[in-house]
C-alpha cells in the first residue's frame, strides 16, 4: 500500500520506544511512558508550505507530541502530520 499526504501534510514512522531505560529496568507495557516525538518520514504532501521546508523522505524529524492523527497499516503505526506540527529536521 502506497501513502500519499494531501496538502501540506507529511507521513512520519515513529521511532520505537525504548522498553529498557538506562540503567537497565525493563518497563512494563502498562507503564505510563512518555511517547517519543520523532520519527522517519515516509511521504511527503505536494502543498506548498510543506514544499517550502525542503524535507525529504528519509528524513529524521521532530514533532508536537499531540499533533497529527495516528494510524496503523498491518502492526505498523503512522503519523500523519501537518506542517504546522514539525517542529525541526535531525541532522546528524
Amino acid at each position: 500500500m502506497k501513502l500519499k499526504p494531501l496538502g501540506d501534510r507529511v507521513v512520519v514512522k515513529p521511532t520505537p520506544q525504548e522498553e529498557v531505560t538506562k540503567s537497565g529496568i525493563i518497563l512494563p507495557d502498562t507503564a505510563d511512558k512518555e511517547k517519543k516525538a520523532e520519527g522517519a518520514v515516509v511521504a511527503i504532501g505536494t502543498g506548498e508550505k510543506i514544499s517550502k521546508l525542503g524535507l525529504k523522505v528519509g528524513d529524521k524529524v521532530v514533532y508536537s507530541q499531540y499533533g497529527g492523527s495516528e494510524f496503523e497499516i498491518g502492526k505498523q503505526e503512522y503519523k500523519i502530520l501537518s506542517e504546522d506540527d514539525l517542529l525541526a529536521v535531525l541532522e546528524s
